[in-house]
């Protein structure tokens, strides 16, 4: 065997337990918008860790906060303070609607906790409230709370039962959400744009229509921006793009770059819920990860990244719109997104499409069985969007 990837993939599956299926490359590097695998092949990426990597690998500026934090502290839990947690707060804070904020390890936990949050405010209140309203197609994590709101029967498959309380409705049906709800409502919870299920967007006023119906039940309104947020719609947080502010709201993924950080952002008034000793976690909120957050968010916000991706945005839009024209008729059934997610939807599996992908130096993943998932880096240019989208289509007429 003198592949180094076939090496490396040959001892993952010796030493690592087989829930994973892994593209057959090893990274071993990367830079802005691309990786190299461990024969020194160069990759164009165009699924930033999964919606994770939003300034693409290895950013200077990161690097460096991480780098300074690594040799000051980096541990030691939340029985003392320490600035890195405070500063990461803060610019959530002076960037959206949230007032406080509890910061985890991962975008599962962040939901796990906003669910359990949302549950004792009312309880708080002597509110029996402890139901929750999800979606059909959604993803909310892998514990057992967050997978009890997860909306596909798939991830269920031997866990069960799950966790009481949770109904679920078909994605933009309002007057189902309004079916289900009751006085033991403690909040509705949905993705402002379905990632994992398809890559579907809300349709007109859904969104709103939820706000208003949690407002006139008494409930609370969570978004799960684990893979809206940080950039990816185009604005800050997704919840700024459609114009409709919830009451929780839950980041992870793209906060860290890469590192493992979650984070659940509310209203003063709802944050007083989780006193001391209801909640925690030993290594949520530690200062390495914390640092590199807060340089996320001042690259984002001063940095002038948004403003730079507007033009790759529009880019990615024109042509991936007209995508169903450039290919094999039939192949494409639908197209899907907006800023830097999208799902093109296939007549066929996607994977051998990704294969093909792969093969000629573009890195995508699926969103489904049949639906294949465009989340680049924000910093993806114009030119490397044209790239990637040549492979794309070149595979997509590929027999």
């Amino acid at each position: 065997m003198t592949d180094p990837n076939q090496r490396i993939a040959a001892r993952f599956q010796d030493a690592l337990v087989g829930n994973y299926a892994p593209q057959p490359v090893a990274l071993v590097s990367g830079e802005g918008c691309h990786v190299v695998d461990a024969a020194g092949r160069r990759y164009l990426d165009l699924m930033a860790g999964v919606s994770t990597c939003a300034l693409g690998h290895c950013h200077p500026k990161l690097a460096a906060a991480l780098e300074a934090q690594a040799r000051k502290l980096w541990h030691v839990s939340n029985h003392f303070f320490t600035e890195p947690v405070v500063r990461a707060a803060e610019l959530i804070c002076a960037h959206s609607f949230a007032e406080k904020v509890f910061f985890g390890n991962s975008g599962t936990e962040a939901n796990e906790a906003a669910l359990k949050l949302a549950r004792r405010y009312h309880r708080l209140r002597g509110e029996d409230r402890f139901e929750f309203v999800a979606f059909d197609r959604g993803f909310h994590g892998r514990t057992l709370f967050a997978l009890s709101a997860t909306g596909t029967p798939a991830y269920w498959e031997g866990f069960e039962p799950l966790v009481p309380g949770f109904r679920h409705v078909s994605f933009g049906d309002l007057d189902g959400v309004k079916a289900q709800l009751s006085e033991r409502t403690a909040g509705i919870l949905v993705e402002p744009i379905q990632g994992e299920g398809g890559v579907h967007l809300p349709p007109p006023g859904f969104l709103e229509g939820l706000r208003r119906l949690a407002d006139e039940n008494g409930c609370l309104l969570l978004f799960d921006e684990v893979q809206t947020g940080l950039g990816r719609t185009g604005s800050l947080f997704g919840y700024q793009h459609f114009g409709v502010t919830p009451d929780i709201l839950t980041l992870a993924k793209a906060l860290g770059n890469g590192l493992p950080i979650g984070a659940v952002a509310t209203t003063a008034e709802i944050a007083s819920a989780l006193t001391p000793g209801s909640h925690g976690t030993t290594l949520g909120g530690n200062p390495l990860a914390t640092a590199v957050a807060a340089a996320v968010l001042e690259e984002l916000t001063e940095g002038g990244v948004l403003e730079r991706a507007r033009a790759t945005a529009a880019r990615l839009a024109e042509r991936l719109e007209t995508l169903p024209e450039r290919v094999p008729e039939g192949r494409v059934q639908a197209v899907r997104g907006v800023g830097f997610l999208w799902g093109i939807e296939l007549s066929e599996p996607a994977r051998p499409v990704i294969d093909r992908c792969r093969e000629r130096g573009v890195l995508v993943i699926p969103a489904g069985a049949n639906v294949l998932r465009l989340a680049p880096p924000v910093v993806l240019n114009p030119e490397e969007a044209d790239a990637g989208l040549d492979v794309i289509e070149e595979a997509l007429g590929a027999e």
